[in-house]
C-alpha cells in the first residue's frame, strides 16, 4: 500500500475497480445535492475551501491521477511530480459555477476515467511508476481516484453539514 495514497485507497471496498467505479460514482458519493447546494460557497472556517472549491479539487485531482495512470500503464518510467492543490484551487472559477454544473463535469470526467481503465489489460494495470515520490501502480491509482472523493465527502459531512 503506497504511503500517502493509502488514506484514499483504504476508503474503498476490496472489489473490482469497475464495481467500485459504479458503487462510488460521483452521484452516489455526493448524493446529498440539496445540502451541497445550500452550502455552495460557504466554508467551515476562515481560509478553508468552499463546497464548490472541494468539488473542483476532486475533479482536478481525478484528471491528474488519470494522467498518471495513463503514463504508467503505457510503461512510461518518467518520474512525475506532485502538484500544488492550493495553487490549482486559487485559480479556478468554481465559486461562479453551480453545484449542478460541477457535478455534471465530475460525471463526464468519471466516464472518461472509466473508459481509460476499461482499455487497460492486466499487465498495464500492474505497471507502476513514481508519482509524488511514491511508487504506485495504475491499478492503485484507480483506487485513489475512487477513494479521494469519498475522503472529501467525509470532510463535508463532518465539517460543513453541521453549518446547515
Amino acid at each position: 500500500m503506497p504511503q500517502f495514497f493509502d488514506r484514499y485507497i483504504n476508503l474503498v471496498e476490496d472489489i473490482d475497480i469497475f464495481e467500485a467505479f459504479e458503487k462510488y460514482s460521483p452521484d452516489n458519493v455526493y448524493a446529498e445535492t440539496q445540502k451541497l447546494v445550500a452550502l455552495q460557497n460557504r466554508a467551515y472556517a476562515e481560509g478553508k475551501w468552499s463546497v464548490k472549491d472541494i468539488l473542483q479539487h476532486v475533479i482536478d485531482n481525478e484528471r491528474i491521477m488519470s494522467y498518471r495512470a495513463l503514463r504508467f500503464s503505457r510503461n512510461d518510467k518518467t518520474t512525475l511530480p506532485g502538484y500544488d492543490e492550493e495553487l490549482l484551487a486559487a485559480n479556478t472559477v468554481a465559486t461562479e459555477r453551480s453545484v449542478e454544473d460541477l457535478m455534471q463535469e465530475f460525471n463526464v470526467v468519471r466516464q472518461s476515467t472509466i473508459s481509460l481503465f476499461k482499455h487497460m489489460n492486466e499487465t498495464m494495470l500492474l505497471r507502476s511508476g513514481i508519482a509524488y515520490q511514491t511508487n504506485i501502480s495504475a491499478l492503485a491509482l484507480a483506487f485513489v481516484i475512487i477513494g479521494h472523493p469519498i475522503h472529501h465527502m467525509n470532510v463535508i459531512s463532518e465539517r460543513y453539514f453541521p453549518l446547515l
